[in-house]
């Protein structure tokens, strides 16, 4: 799954996350400021922030871009003598791309943050004729908004078109490295449809996980400060009363219960969608020999094999029944959530109107940081079950027992088809 696309993937690992930390720190203790040497300082503490288009292309964001061109460059490099790879350009380059469409990302949603605060007060001035506001202010304040917009959009169509190829070249190393060992993996009940459709699944659904994952901790790194900032104008919680950062401590606090929940309810689906998959394709196949051969898929056989398919699929929706249950009782009671945290602030009218949206959207990110789990829950259940198939794969590759699920899993199907015991 791995070896086939990335250069030595544990090294790589081990790698990237201490080259990682090395680039972080050096960036936050003297790379950040070294931009103005080439005439491109950070901003000043106590600037007002950029609002509109122009942040993308300040020269604090044009100097980053260089660092983290620089950082990959060497990394690849020393990569690439230790370890070559004929996929390397694609894995490691295109990895590294992938996370900057993250980090950018992040970016546009700081801004758009950033946003809000003059964009909604100016709403409120109006409103409330407490100032004089012209059109072309509201109409200004629309195509700053519309600038971002343009460019997080272009951005995403771009980087889709990309990631739709990376995707698909790591499909293709999966799929040349189990076809040079087929004689010994044609063996394996549906090694067809491991090769032909869980490759792509288990490459698509690894790189959604992995984009949120990397996504969620560069929100926590750039909301983190600005919902620590906002806490100043929210200083008492309901029932508790007066917390230090309480916007904070509650997000923390509530993304943390959400996680645990969650992840509770749904402990047993992974094994049970895993489980789902083997039935049906043990039916499938017993059906496809059918079609050839008279004395296969017998009524006997072929109705024990689909009692084994209705009796986890009947598990299988009781049990999503209990996780959609707590999950859609969790995300309904969350939208309401920020309003009860904000209420005592709202009625001793400590914030404006613009202010109040700033604080709903940043603290409304870091919560969907927090709720890394809770939001790819059902993608991981599917991600865990194509990859307990693809382990038979490399167990048989390396000749190494089968996993448990799977041991377990033959046994059944024996019961059903003793012949299969040959």
């Amino acid at each position: 799954m791995f070896v086939s696309f990335f250069p030595r993937p544990k090294l790589l690992l081990w790698a990237m996350l201490a080259w990682t930390v090395a680039t972080v720190a050096f960036w936050y203790v003297a790379g950040r400021d070294l931009g103005a040497v080439f005439g491109m300082p950070p901003a000043a503490k106590g600037d007002a922030p950029i609002v509109g288009v122009a942040i993308f292309y300040s020269p604090a964001f044009l100097w980053f871009y260089i660092y983290y061109g620089l950082a990959v460059a060497i990394f690849a490099g020393a990569l690439r003598a230790v370890a070559p790879h004929p996929w390397s350009n694609w894995s490691i380059l295109g990895t590294a791309f992938i996370i900057f469409k993250a980090y950018f990302s992040v970016q546009v949603s700081v801004a758009i943050n950033a946003w809000y605060r003059p964009f909604y007060d100016l709403i409120q001035a109006a409103l409330s004729r407490s100032a004089a506001v012209e059109a072309s202010q509201l109409y200004g304040e629309l195509l700053n908004f519309a600038g971002i917009a343009f460019v997080a959009v272009a951005m995403n169509v771009f980087t889709r078109f990309f990631v739709s190829h990376w995707i698909f070249r790591w499909r293709t190393a999966m799929n040349d490295y189990y076809m040079a060992h087929w004689p010994r993996l044609r063996t394996i009940e549906g090694a067809s449809q491991r090769v032909q459709e869980d490759t792509m699944r288990f490459s698509t659904s690894m790189e959604g996980l992995a984009v949120n994952f990397v996504d969620a901790v560069l929100t926590l790194i750039a909301f983190l400060p600005v919902l620590m900032d906002l806490s100043v104008n929210v200083t008492e919680l309901p029932i508790v009363g007066a917390v230090p950062y309480a916007l904070v401590v509650v997000a923390i606090l509530w993304s943390v219960f959400g996680t645990g929940f969650l992840a509770l309810a749904g402990i047993r689906l992974p094994g049970l969608e895993f489980r789902n998959q083997r039935v049906e394709a043990a039916y499938r196949k017993e059906l496809v020999y059918g079609e050839d051969d008279a004395t296969r898929a017998q009524p006997p056989t072929a109705r024990q094999l689909f009692e084994h398919v209705r009796t986890n699929y009947f598990r299988l929706y009781l049990n999503f029944m209990y996780f959609n249950l707590a999950r859609i009782f969790y995300l309904q009671t969350d939208n309401i959530f920020p309003y009860i945290v904000l209420a005592p602030t709202i009625i001793a009218g400590k914030i404006t109107l613009g202010a109040m949206n700033q604080i709903l959207n940043a603290f409304a990110q870091v919560r969907s940081s927090f709720q890394y789990l809770v939001q790819s829950w059902s993608t991981i259940v599917e991600l865990l079950s194509i990859y307990n198939r693809l382990r038979a794969f490399e167990a048989t590759i390396h000749g190494g027992p089968l996993p448990e699920i799977d041991r377990t899993y033959v046994e059944a199907i024996v019961e059903a088809k003793p012949e299969a015991a040959v």
